[in-house]
């Protein structure tokens, strides 16, 4: 059976581009097929199952995770399904797909497009003021720049403003190396470069040095700073919470794997 977030309607390029990118925004659901979700050894590792026939992803592959736990935390999603399978609602299967279908035939890509951010890290660029926000940024960022420095001999310059800064290219080169080369911890630490705008952040917490709590919160230290000040935005909260579960998906394959 393949993977449902295949069944994404196709655009008419005569239609409307609003109504097409609301209608493309909704993907088709299914009604729920299986009884059970369960995993198997199989060569790819541990295979998921719905009533015991394999689950294939976008590109036709097995879907299957290198570890049991993982596996199985990927079943129990399939299983936490009710009337619908809603895709959205499903971030460690998109996940296992876009690895297997992606990261794994180009990890060298994947760990280049990482090191792209450890020149421009969100850590690097500091606000001049006001007071709060300064102190906020260096008790969150702070420990992460001392772990980089101290643990992978990466050390970093600090800008303030957001006026470009060329980075040591021995801090860049020390900081890429400790980018994992494994296609499943590789792309979850993509993930939460992307999710975060940090390299640093996802490879300390890839690393053990760095709690999931603090990882998302240093991650959101000016936004957080901003709702403060400002009060909150219902839609930017929606898509922050979007995020998390992204978010929470890459954790749970660094644990696992």
């Amino acid at each position: 059976m393949r993977d449902l977030l295949e069944d994404m309607p196709t655009a008419n390029p005569q239609e409307n581009p609003i109504a097409a990118a609301r209608r493309g925004a909704r993907p088709v659901l299914r009604r729920r097929f299986h009884d059970t979700a369960s995993t198997i050894a199989a060569a790819e590792g541990f295979a998921i199952e719905l009533d015991r026939k394999g689950v294939r992803t976008p590109a036709g592959r097995v879907l299957a995770a290198p570890t049991q736990k993982l596996g199985q935390a990927i079943a129990d999603e399939w299983d936490a399904q009710r009337d619908l399978i809603d895709p959205a609602k499903m971030p460690l299967t998109r996940l296992a797909n876009s690895i297997i279908d992606g990261v794994a035939d180009s990890p060298a890509a994947v760990a280049a497009e990482i090191a792209k951010y450890l020149g421009t890290d969100l850590l690097c660029y500091r606000a001049g003021s006001p007071q709060g926000l300064v102190e906020s940024q260096e008790r969150h960022w702070g420990p992460i720049l001392a772990w980089a420095r101290d643990a992978l001999s990466a050390r970093f310059l600090l800008a303030e403003g957001v006026v470009p800064i060329a980075q040591p290219d021995t801090a860049l080169a020390a900081a890429r190396a400790a980018i994992p080369t494994d296609p499943w911890r590789l792309g979850a630490v993509y993930t939460v470069t992307t999710l975060t705008g940090s390299a640093l952040i996802a490879l300390a917490l890839q690393r053990g040095a760095l709690t999931a709590d603090a990882a998302w919160q240093a991650a959101h230290v000016d936004e957080d700073w901003n709702i403060a000040q400002w009060g909150e935005d219902d839609l930017a909260l929606e898509r922050r919470a979007f995020r998390f579960t992204e978010f929470q998906a890459a954790v749970t394959v660094l644990s696992l794997v």
